[in-house]
């Protein structure tokens, strides 16, 4: 699949060419730009204006075969002298100095307003690996063309606010467009490491609020019944997608004393054997575990029989259910899911979990589940507070 550029990337080389035609005077139709990664970035220039103190222009954000919401906006980069001092007047007055980068966000650009992110709060959401890109090539410019003076960059995405509401930038605290990031440059097609990227910084932001509990789970579903059952909105929690594992390290790594554990059936079965990552194409034996599991609770080998040719958990749980062993099964898995959560913990973090399906509902519950719930949620009133 092909790869793309990052918006990092994108504001890198905008800055780049827009630096370089103030500095020059001259018009740049293309730019070549080095990634973290090493990959050369020749990307083409768009809207450029010129003017005696101030040039602005746009890369168009492509990446690759990665359904990212951000693929054919316009990054735009303005480069203006600070203070509005000509090229000749600065140069003459600090003709003996490095040049001096000043990085912005306008519009477009998100802005940070909780702790625990890349940038501190009331910055643009300008993450730090695409600032020293920036920084970097407008630099080479002004050494190649030998300005020692002190440059303004902006960085605006037209249309950032709306593209926005479609990231995580909103849960993250993050208002009025979208982040400028990267850390390789490179965007590659479905990067789980894009995934683990965002699981860390969530945790990292709830960790900074002050929160030694945390809730995760793997995505929003059975979000109407966790508001429904337990008036709790699964949209606070962390989302680890199919990384259970990884999140279960990061959030040790972060010093959290207790983890909330909430998911459907369909993905934490997989736990139950001991299985971290719980993508399909690493591992699908839900029916063998909920089979084995019902075996242990000493159901009839034809029951087992259907549980194995069933194509859904749902399914397999109303065999259970008319057999009058659901119950009795799900409290298997459920010791077993959280054998191996805390197996993984390592004895460094507590983990409890909260079992449930669409059609039944709360399935199984470990010892002290709901009593962590409650204080998770009181943790989260104390932090609105200003208490916490």
């Amino acid at each position: 699949m092909r790869y793309g550029f990052t918006t990092g990337s994108c504001a890198a080389a905008a800055a780049k060419a827009a630096a370089y035609m103030l500095l020059t005077g001259k018009e740049k139709k293309e730019i070549t730009i080095e990634t973290p990664k090493g990959i050369l970035y020749h990307a083409k220039i768009c809207d450029p204006v010129r003017g005696e103190t101030k040039v602005s222009c746009a890369v168009q954000k492509d990446g690759g075969d990665d359904p990212d919401v951000t693929t054919g906006a316009l990054i735009y980069a303005a480069v203006s002298f600070q203070d509005g001092i000509n090229a000749e007047d600065q140069s003459e007055h600090v003709r003996e100095k490095e040049p001096v980068i000043t990085i912005d966000g306008g519009s477009g650009v998100g802005r940070v307003t909780r702790p625990g992110l890349d940038q501190p709060i009331g910055n643009a959401a300008i993450n730090h690996v695409p600032r020293e890109m920036i920084e970097k090539e407008v630099c080479e410019v002004c050494v190649a063309l030998d300005f020692h003076g002190a440059l303004a960059v902006e960085i605006s995405v037209p249309g950032g606010e709306e593209l926005a509401k479609s990231t995580f930038n909103p849960r993250l605290g993050i208002v009025g467009g979208i982040s400028i990031l990267g850390t390789s440059g490179i965007v590659e097609p479905m990067s789980a490491q894009a995934l683990l990227d965002t699981i860390r910084v969530e945790l990292r932001q709830h960790r900074a609020l002050g929160e030694q509990l945390v809730a995760v789970s793997p995505g929003n579903y059975g979000l109407d019944f966790m508001k429904r059952t337990y008036d709790y909105d699964l949209d606070r929690s962390v989302k680890c997608s199919n990384f259970i594992g990884q999140t279960i390290d990061m959030a040790v790594e972060y010093g959290f004393t207790h983890m909330l554990m909430t998911g459907h059936i369909g993905k934490l079965i997989k736990v139950s054997g001991g299985i971290m990552n719980t993508h399909s194409r690493e591992a699908d034996c839900r029916m063998e575990l909920l089979a084995a599991a019902a075996l242990m609770e000493d159901v009839q080998a034809d029951l087992a029989r259907k549980i194995l040719g069933c194509v859904t958990t749902e399914e397999a749980l109303a065999f259970l259910k008319d057999a009058e062993k659901l119950e009795a099964v799900m409290r298997r898995v459920m010791e077993k899911i959280c054998f191996y959560l805390n197996k993984r913990a390592a004895g460094k973090m507590e983990i409890e979990c909260i079992l449930y399906s669409n059609e039944f509902g709360e399935l199984a519950a470990s010892e002290h589940a709901h009593e962590l719930l409650v204080s998770i949620k009181q943790q989260g009133l104390a932090i609105m507070k200003g208490e916490g």
